[in-house]
């Protein structure tokens, strides 16, 4: 029973604010989805990146370890999924990089955060910075055909990793004044991405809900399996093992939709995926979580 309730406590309020901003937009109210993402993800984001990075206690071997493996874990995804489209017959530009990437900054983060608190968070942006590096160079190509591996060096997402990797590994710390300005500004993140996350889902139009269950289940179980293996060949610490699987487990993120969309693929497919995977998470990733904790 303790430990149910713990679980609760931790998911509760990363599906309550998605659930915010699902009712939000249900009810007609104005949310600039576009203007919100641009706000996260060229600044609160690589603050919050930055400032936890330079701020860890963890380990730098530990972060390179997990570095390692999230790569690792990456890479075997994504040679299932690669296998996975060939066998089931489907588009490549359209499924292979929404099975291989998931929502690792709307769901994974705050769900780090407050399950193992700043330590899983230390964690966790590695994770995430590993996927956004890979997203916005191998998943762009992936889904437009060519392109993408120099946008990824524009990102201020990869400024603030590379940055907060340097602090860290140097020891150095930014004056309190900017410390607590930019811990400021990281702390909208993750509120507001998973309003977004919900406004996005209530937005979206589904296609093809049968395809989008079965291989939302097999993402799933994929990325449970190879993170799981991956964790425990490099015997991780328990908090960076639990935080990989349940990062790599993540559904499929809104971006995969958004890129979709501007890059001609099948969005109504993705649209799909996004909803029936993120709904499936409401159950798989409470259980996944009290496995792990």
């Amino acid at each position: 029973m303790a430990l149910i309730l713990t679980v609760a406590e931790v998911v509760a309020p990363v599906f309550l604010l998605a659930a915010v901003g699902f009712v939000w937009v249900r009810l007609g109210f104005e949310y600039r989805v576009e203007f919100v993402t641009r706000l996260s993800m060229t600044l609160s984001v690589p603050c919050l990146i930055f400032v936890s990075l330079m701020q860890t206690e963890i380990a730098p071997a530990a972060l390179s370890t997990l570095s390692l493996a999230a790569l690792l874990a990456y890479g075997g995804v994504g040679l299932g999924a690669l296998a996975l489209v060939f066998v089931a017959r489907l588009e490549l530009r359209t499924y292979l990089a929404p099975i291989i990437f998931g929502n690792t900054g709307n769901l994974g983060l705050p769900l780090a955060l407050f399950a193992f608190g700043d330590e899983g968070l230390g964690y966790a942006v590695v994770v995430f910075a590993v996927m956004a590096i890979l997203s916005f160079t191998i998943g762009v190509w992936m889904v437009s055909g060519g392109g993408g591996f120099l946008k990824v060096m524009r990102e201020p997402m990869v400024a603030g990793t590379l940055l907060g990797a340097l602090f860290l590994w140097q020891g150095w710390q930014t004056p309190t004044f900017l410390t607590n300005t930019l811990s400021l500004i990281g702390q909208i993140a993750i509120p507001l991405m998973l309003i977004t996350l919900g406004v996005a889902v209530g937005r979206l139009a589904p296609g093809r809900l049968g395809r989008a269950l079965w291989l939302a289940v097999t993402k799933i179980v994929m990325c449970v399996g190879v993170a799981w293996t991956v964790g425990r060949w490099l015997d991780l610490p328990p908090v960076a093992f639990a935080v990989l699987v349940l990062q790599v487990a993540t559904p499929v993120a809104v971006t995969s939709y958004l890129l979709a969309e501007k890059y001609g693929a099948d969005a109504d497919a993705v649209a799909g995926l996004v909803v029936v995977s993120t709904l499936l998470s409401v159950g798989v990733l409470p259980i996944l979580l009290a496995i792990v904790m």
